[in-house]
């Protein structure tokens, strides 16, 4: 068999495990094992929590041979090869094949080999396909479309997986045990708790979802809540449940950029949960002048959202996640978000990392999301549950190995006087008293 000859189907099986005995080292395998389309297992029989099945003859070839992440997200999301069990185990071992594979000589032998496997029909792009946008980066209207992509697939989808209050941001977990939903009003009083909310004020939540938090804060805290959404869908379930919650009086939801808000120091407080991963780093210092602006003097900001560790470089080139989940979403270490935010004229007065409670969530979600695999396809096609299986359970691996975190900043626009109003000790945020 010459290099450009492709094996018939009882030699892809011999090929296939081959090339697996060269590129995988068994004693990464303590974790996950092999499953090929005709039975066969590798490297043994022995049970492991994970396993990656692979669908056909030619499955190795489709997830390898383009040599790119968004190629093998792909092989994934249209069925060359699923995962059974612990999907997040997978990442580990996707790594060190990537390093084992990183050199010249060892891409040129697999692709060789790889080009043995025969070739499956080109994948049909199903419901969801690959994010096409156009215009100037991080303009409005194609920053409303990035949104629109991410969060106009069905409310109903989310539904399945979330909290009962739809918080699509990461809980505040006291111990492993807790259930989702205890550690998201966990979260949300954590929130009104930094911000020290009280009657009569005004609260402004930019990129609200579906408003959990503007209602818990206007509930609880008995504040005149305002949120703002990119996303239409978001906005109508909102305000449903604000008028069911009897509380359209002090509450809403409005379909706005934060850019669009022209309301100079009307706000006691501002808060973003989530949003700010899709701000962009060259409008850093837009978005936090804006929320100065809207801050009244002795205002507080807390700013809530993921980072990229500062020793870990971007990637280079289309991403799975710029490409299917968040396009045009933009993570930057904390001390560049700190650094815009006192260009501003914000006083930083407390930053805390949530790393391990977004991992915890993620775990959540996944459990949650997989649970309800066949009602999750009412809504939405297989490749669309895979996207978000394979974007959460990749999170949840990137927060427990830190190289993702999450911070919490909350920062002051000090009075005429220089005072932050704030008191002295951490105790009123976390035990809820006065001191």
């Amino acid at each position: 068999m010459t290099s450009t000859q492709i094996a018939p189907k009882d030699q892809a099986a011999e090929l296939t495990i081959s090339m697996l005995g060269e590129l995988l080292n068994r004693e990464a395998m303590q974790q996950v094992s092999l499953r090929l389309w005709d039975g066969t297992r590798w490297p043994d029989d022995e049970p492991r929590p994970t396993v990656i099945v692979l669908k056909h003859p030619g499955a190795l070839r489709s997830m390898l041979l383009p040599g790119t992440e968004v190629g093998l997200a792909e092989a994934y999301l249209y069925d060359d090869f699923d995962v059974e069990g612990d999907f997040e185990a997978v990442f580990g071992l996707a790594e060190g094949l990537a390093k084992d594979v990183n050199g010249v000589l060892a891409k040129l032998s697999a692709g060789r080999n790889l080009l043995k496997l025969p070739a499956r029909a080109r994948h049909k792009p199903g419901q969801r396909g690959r994010a096409q946008l156009k215009g100037k980066s991080h303009s409005i209207e194609r920053d409303r479309r990035a949104v629109t992509y991410h969060y106009d697939v069905s409310n109903s989808f989310y539904g399945l997986w979330l909290d009962w209050r739809m918080v699509y941001s990461c809980a505040y977990f006291q111990s492993d045990n807790d259930d989702l939903d205890s550690a998201q009003e966990r979260k949300l009083d954590y929130i009104c708790r930094k911000l020290r909310l009280g009657p009569g004020q005004r609260l402004l939540d930019i990129g609200c979802g579906w408003g959990g938090l503007v209602i818990y804060a206007a509930q609880h805290y008995g504040v005149e809540a305002t949120g703002i959404t990119l996303s239409q869908p978001q906005a109508d379930l909102a305000n449903a449940r604000i008028a069911d919650a009897g509380l359209s009086d002090r509450c809403s939801v409005k379909v706005r950029d934060y850019r669009e808000m022209d309301e100079p120091g009307l706000y006691d407080a501002l808060v973003s949960v989530g949003m700010f991963e899709h701000v962009g780093a060259a409008l850093l210092p837009v978005y936090f002048a804006q929320a100065w602006r809207l801050l009244k003097p002795g205002g507080v900001f807390l700013n809530h959202g993921i980072a990229r560790v500062a020793t870990s470089k971007p990637r280079r080139g289309p991403t799975f996640s710029n490409t299917y989940v968040f396009p045009d979403g933009e993570l930057v270490p904390i001390h560049v978000t700190l650094q815009a935010a006192e260009g501003s004229g914000f006083e930083v007065r407390d930053v805390e990392s949530l790393r391990e409670h977004y991992a915890l969530t993620l775990r959540h979600w996944v459990r949650r999301l997989e649970a309800s695999h066949g009602q999750a396809l009412q809504y939405v096609d297989e490749p669309t549950y895979r996207v978000w299986r394979l974007f959460m359970s990749g999170s949840a691996y990137g927060f427990n190995i830190r190289r993702l975190n999450v911070y919490q900043a909350l920062l002051v626009r000090p009075d005429d006087g220089g005072q932050s109003g704030l008191p002295l000790t951490r105790r009123a945020w976390y035990s809820g008293s006065e001191g």
